[in-house]
């Protein structure tokens, strides 16, 4: 039972960010120019975000190859950015459900997964637009994420929610950025990162007071569940399939890929500002470092 205090805190936060999304919100449908041509030369996502830069494989491969492998790549990542944005709706709605519906916090919580519907369809559209199949995880991960979903709760929900808010911000504030990428991709970025700022404050407002008085035994627990939950998410992010899909040798991507400095490199810096909130919310514990390594996300 959460004390007087902490909700009154939760409550200013989410007050706060329910005037922001009064104030700043976007509508995908109109901000989007669906019907503009989509020029042959522009990327989906920055090359020095690929998976394959930075690679031998990546200097072998023609300037078509490149295009395509990176819409791909960002499709992917979209597409599994749908699957744990429906994963997060069903969290959410579980942890509000019979909660106070006058409170600022449930009234941000719905505000949330209005958003997160809205950004789902954008993805997909997108997807559509360049032309890319739906890509999904593994089935042993999709069946995995129907119990993470069922048994999430408190900080493990919002904790969960955060990793994957945090990791896709970073790459798309480069995509938003980037002058060679395709203006679909960078203005659809651009909502989600405006809008998904808002998510992060409240997931980290709710990981912090749900974490308080918690004991040594909670700490460990959530802090590997939120772990393993980033571990499934990261590696679900670039489907093997994108590989073929440019027309190369899947298996020697994959190798290609899993010995890339530059993209450990480039995770590490992305979840830098994620590890220290994690450590400092107490859910950074060894057996959770030890995940987090794996896929260098520390």
């Amino acid at each position: 039972m959460s004390s007087p205090a902490t909700e009154r805190r939760g409550d200013e936060v989410a007050r706060r960010l329910l005037d922001s999304a009064a104030t700043l919100s976007y509508d995908p449908a109109t901000e989007i120019d669906w019907d503009a041509p989509l020029p042959d030369d522009q990327y989906g996502l920055n090359p020095e975000w690929s998976t394959l830069y930075g690679t031998r494989l990546w200097d072998e491969m023609s300037q078509a190859q490149r295009v395509t492998l990176t819409r791909h790549e960002v499709c992917s990542i979209m597409s599994t950015g749908i699957w744990f944005e429906m994963i997060l709706q069903q969290m959410i709605l579980r942890d509000q459900y019979v909660r106070n519906p006058a409170r600022p916090e449930f009234q941000f919580a719905l505000t949330e997964i209005a958003d997160e519907c809205r950004h789902s369809i954008m993805f997909a559209r997108v997807c559509e637009k360049m032309g890319v199949p739906a890509y999904f995880p593994k089935k042993g991960v999709v069946e995995l994420a129907r119990l993470f979903k069922s048994l999430a709760v408190a900080e493990v929900a919002y904790g969960g929610t955060l990793v994957a808010e945090e990791v896709l911000d970073v790459m798309q504030r480069d995509w938003m950025r980037g002058e060679n990428v395709l203006d679909i991709v960078r203005t659809s970025s651009r909502i989600h990162v405006l809008e998904e700022s808002r998510h992060m404050k409240f997931a980290r407002q709710e990981t912090r007071d749900r974490m308080r008085g918690a004991g040594p035994a909670r700490r460990q627990l959530s802090g590997a569940s939120v772990a393993a939950g980033a571990f499934f998410i990261v590696t679900s992010m670039v489907n093997d399939g994108v590989y073929a899909a440019a027309g190369l040798d899947t298996a020697r991507a994959l190798d290609e890929v899993r010995r890339n400095q530059h993209r450990k490199a480039m995770m590490r810096s992305s979840c830098a500002h994620l590890m220290d909130f994690l450590s400092q919310a107490g859910l950074l514990t060894r057996p959770a470092i030890s995940i987090y390594k794996r896929v260098d996300m520390l």
